[in-house]
């Protein structure tokens, strides 16, 4: 941490919400999975049937991140919840839950306003 309570982690975090925030979602993705040393998931707008009332879904298979309205490419929330899933999906099996992918995107969230508003 610096002198300002801040870790590698929240400049990281922060970073990354902003990056999404700012449009530049694929350049987010290419810097999570360089971090955690796996290949970038594509992103796409779409529909995957089954999940019409999903704002993004992720598609294993596919590698691909798909969400309803172009919008949704500027929400950090909903887009590292999708990127929890590409991240935690090994083997062939998904090894993470929906609480899981929630809590992993507000850490984002949290270290973002942490250091833009002072709170978190």
């Amino acid at each position: 941490m610096d002198k300002e309570g801040f870790s590698e982690e929240d400049f990281f975090r922060a970073y990354i919400v902003n990056m999404i925030l700012n449009g530049k979602t694929e350049e987010a993705l290419d810097k999570l999975s360089e971090k955690y040393g796996i290949s970038p998931p594509k992103i796409r707008v779409g529909r995957v049937k089954g999940h019409n009332r999903a704002l993004a879904v992720y598609s294993a298979g596919k590698k691909i991140i798909y969400v309803q309205e172009p919008d949704v490419f500027f929400n950090p929330f909903i887009i590292l919840h999708e990127f929890y899933h590409h991240l935690r999906y090994v083997d062939g099996k998904h090894r993470g839950t929906e609480k899981h992918a929630d809590r992993y995107a507000e850490e984002f969230i949290n270290s973002y306003r942490k250091m833009i508003y002072g709170i978190g």
